[in-house]
């Protein structure tokens, strides 16, 4: 099966029932399968004037207690980024696919990239954090869309499957269980005020029509989710939570694989670089790298680089300029050696081997 069309799989058999979307290359075989099989499982499926709109409307849906979608590439994404804050602000439970290609501007629509990583973190204005997970597989396409509704509604955001062109293109063969967990978000407990926070830092979710008055507001609110914007110590409470009911659990949501954590070269990857790493591997049996691949890169689970105690060099190839090697320089004193790919194709296994050598 294709990559894009397991995602699809993935999201019906997690309960998704509302996708609202605008057809992007590479992403839009996502919207192709969603349009032909939610209406055969009580779905809604509507495409959308345009990415501003889909993102307004997956967070309708999400409100009416529906698990909701929608998918798109990088010019989309951008035109996302509003609507994503608010979700964010708001905790909305939603899902974001992101088949992502060769950027800036209209870019590369039909060649793979992984540019919009920190995007996905930083790309709304403001503070706050989400979940992004990252497939290499197209097992882990439909894996991954499952487990990232049931992590957007336990911590109450908006998820994203970063994706790119080459998973979502590719075809394997792919298992899919007789069921999936579905894990629903925790309701509002009796007494319990809409956006009042329980110990794990998360409310509550209440849906429209299902017996809670809840105002909800893209402007700072109190735990009744009234306006109060000019509160300066409200503000600050508010933003920290949204920051800290995900980065505190970072440890507990990683999803990851670890090689060889004695080795002193050391290549971390996530998504489709991390089938190059793994050829480089299989044709190199002799060498003793090690590798962390990442299945979820935000929140970004920086205890996991200790685990490689004898690492000299973190070798980090991705099909940007080195997005996230910032990211795990901030947390190593090793160096860091950004190994980027730009263009639209894969690393070539034979150069990963070559630059760990030349490390030895």
């Amino acid at each position: 099966m294709q990559g894009n069309d397991a995602c699809a799989e993935g999201a019906i058999a997690a309960g998704c029932r509302f996708f609202a979307g605008y057809p992007i290359t590479p992403s839009s075989e996502v919207a192709e399968q969603m349009a032909r099989k939610l209406p055969k499982v009580g779905g809604t499926f509507i495409q959308m004037e345009d990415e501003i709109a889909s993102m307004a409307a997956i967070i309708g849906g999400a409100w009416t207690g529906v698990r909701s979608m929608t998918a798109t590439s990088g010019p989309g994404f951008s035109l996302m980024m509003e609507n994503i804050g608010y979700a964010a602000f708001t905790e909305t439970p939603c899902v974001i696919i992101n088949i992502q290609r060769g950027g800036p501007s209209t870019g590369q629509p039909t060649m793979a990239a992984q540019g919009d990583m920190l995007q996905a973190r930083f790309g709304s204005h403001g503070d706050y954090s989400v979940i992004a997970l990252a497939p290499s597989t197209v097992q882990e396409l439909f894996d991954l869309t499952v487990k990232g509704f049931n992590l957007a509604d336990r911590f109450r955001v908006p998820a994203f499957l970063m994706s790119d062109e080459i998973i979502g293109h590719l075809r394997e063969r792919v298992e899919f269980p007789d069921e999936v967990e579905c894990i629903p978000p925790k309701p509002i407990r009796e007494g319990m005020l809409p956006f009042e926070p329980e110990d794990d830092l998360v409310p509550g979710f209440t849906p429209f029509g299902k017996g809670h008055r809840v105002h909800v507001t893209g402007l700072t609110h109190n735990e009744k989710g009234y306006p109060a914007s000019t509160d300066p110590d409200l503000h600050e409470k508010l933003v920290m939570r949204l920051v800290e009911k995900v980065e505190r659990a970072r440890h507990e949501i990683a999803d990851y694989d670890i090689v060889n954590p004695d080795a002193e070269i050391v290549f971390i990857s996530y998504g489709a670089p991390t089938r190059a790493v793994r050829q480089a591997f299989l044709d190199a049996p002799e060498k003793s790298y090690g590798h962390l691949n990442l299945r979820i890169v935000w929140p970004f689970p920086e205890d996991l680089l200790k685990k490689f105690k004898n690492a000299r060099v973190f070798l980090v190839p991705e099909m940007n300029l080195g997005q996230i090697a910032r990211e795990i320089q901030r947390h190593v004193d090793q160096p860091v050696i950004p190994i980027p790919r730009l263009g639209g194709e894969l690393h070539i296994p034979a150069y990963l081997l070559k630059c760990a050598e030349e490390q030895e």
